[in-house]
């Protein structure tokens, strides 16, 4: 692949504060640029209140955000790609601070980041906006991150298949507080803006992906005696591997949302909903990229293949072993109980397979029947596709029954939920909002498998916060 790249234009600052100027992304994160830029940033995040303005210390705050301003021009010749970003990003820091610090607007830098149209294997970004992180801070901080890409040359082909212009694919290389959490997600729509434009781009960090996933099947392997086959084994073992495993299944799940026979708005997005339709949503895009990896690793059986297509069909078989340990390990343990629609997602797989004979939990031993395990989660698979094509005939409150009856119908609700004796009339005829508030916090807990597993797996779990692949 090939770009054209803009001429990297000219920033530059007052001689006597412009840092030394960094040329070689590569090793940018060592340099004292980055490292003053990531500093005033993150002292900056100490005088932000929740909403992203400052509202006292300015004095302080134009301190920090003329060191954030001069590490952006010494890092922009290192970034020629995001010249125009980064001008942008200078400009809506020098103007927030001179309006006095108030919600703070980055419309115009976000609008000129444009990561999609430069998905090249290893190249990276300077990335500063005032966002929040999703499964991170609630609050709209300064963040800062150097990022590089991944976008290994199978992924370009397999894109011209299952097309996601709006996907990336990235690799976390030093970053403020802010993703020193579980965020493993850059999302426009987290940025401070005055307005919403139309988003161009979404991405994933999928080092941060691979790098949990791997210490986290490795111990859950070991406590449940599972034994591994030699294509897990070699997940384990291969950071780099397990990344393009995770490119591979994050670009076919992302665009799953948009597709099919689906009620509108299908994410839910905009729409306060009971948790379990996210839980829906989430694993139904999961298991459509299980299946697509199914039906490509039947496709490319042969030996007489190119090395490009030989890879696709290993990785296919690696993104099904990595859904199902992903999903039935790790998504059900991290987190609180509170409305957790990944947890309940893990919890209604595992179920799913272990009532079907697929997952056996036999003499405190854990055991998969590999040859079955594909149409099993296909049925799910199939299970809520069925949900999704009736609901357009449905309302939505009638939807949303429906859809609890399908997740009831493998796991058990709580003992005190009133969605589980039957909503009464007086909910049923009323307005959406009262059956959501009738939907417990926990309103499918852990079983007991997953009880005591967690004791064993929590503080593993808890480790891979902030963790990253290198």
């Amino acid at each position: 692949m090939t770009i054209t790249t803009p001429s990297p234009q000219s920033i530059v600052g007052e001689p006597e504060v412009v840092e030394d100027v960094v040329t070689d992304a590569s090793d940018a994160e060592h340099s004292a640029a980055w490292q003053g830029l990531k500093a005033a940033a993150t002292a900056l995040q100490e005088l932000q209140v929740q909403d992203g303005s400052v509202p006292a210390d300015n004095e302080t705050a134009r301190g920090l955000v003329a060191r954030i301003v001069r590490g952006i021009r010494a890092l922009a010749p290192a970034f020629p790609h995001d010249a125009v970003y980064l001008e942008a990003s200078v400009a809506d820091l020098e103007r927030w601070a001179s309006e006095g610090f108030g919600v703070p607007d980055f419309y115009d830098s976000l609008v000129a980041f444009q990561p999609q149209e430069h998905r090249i294997d290893g190249l990276r970004h300077l990335v500063v906006f005032p966002m929040y992180t999703q499964n991170g801070s609630t609050d709209r901080h300064v963040e800062a991150l150097i990022v590089e890409t991944i976008w290994p040359e199978f992924i370009a082909r397999l894109e011209q298949t299952f097309t996601n212009r709006l996907f990336v694919s990235l690799r976390l290389i030093d970053f403020t507080p802010g993703y020193d959490t579980n965020s493993a997600v850059l999302f426009p729509e987290t940025v401070a803006m005055r307005e919403l434009p139309t988003f161009t781009w979404g991405a994933i960090f999928q080092d941060r992906e691979a790098a949990r996933y791997r210490r986290v099947v490795r111990a859950a392997s070991e406590v449940t005696k599972l034994e591994l086959t030699p294509l897990d084994a070699s997940m384990l073992e291969e950071q780099a591997l397990t990344e393009k495993t995770f490119v591979m299944w994050d670009l076919i799940h992302d665009r799953s949302h948009m597709r099919g026979d689906l009620p509108f708005d299908p994410f839910m997005i905009k729409q306060r909903m009971p948790f379990f339709l996210y839980s829906l949503e989430e694993l139904r895009c999961d298991l459509t990229a299980f299946r697509e990896c199914v039906r490509l690793a039947a496709a490319e059986s042969t030996d007489d293949l190119d090395p490009l297509a030989a890879e696709t069909r290993d990785q296919a078989r690696r993104v099904q072993h990595a859904i199902l340990f992903d999903r039935i390990f790790r998504f059900p343990l991290t987190g609180t109980r509170v409305r957790n629609y990944d947890g309940l997602g893990g919890q209604l797989l595992f179920a799913w397979l272990h009532q079907r004979g697929v997952l056996n939990w036999t003499d405190t031993a854990l055991d998969i029947d590999w040859p079955a395990l594909p149409d099993a989660v296909i049925a799910l698979s199939d299970a809520i596709n069925e949900l999704y094509w009736r609901s357009i005939d449905r309302p939505k409150t009638a939807h949303w029954l429906a859809a609890y009856e399908l997740v009831r119908g493998t796991l058990t609700p709580n003992p005190a939920s009133a969605w589980a004796r039957g909503l009464p009339d007086e909910i049923l005829a009323g307005p959406p909002k009262g059956y959501t508030d009738a939907v417990l916090d926990d309103e499918f807990p852990l079983s007991m498998f997953y009880e005591a597993l967690g004791k064993k797996l929590r503080d593993v779990i808890e480790s891979t916060r902030g963790i990253r692949g290198r």
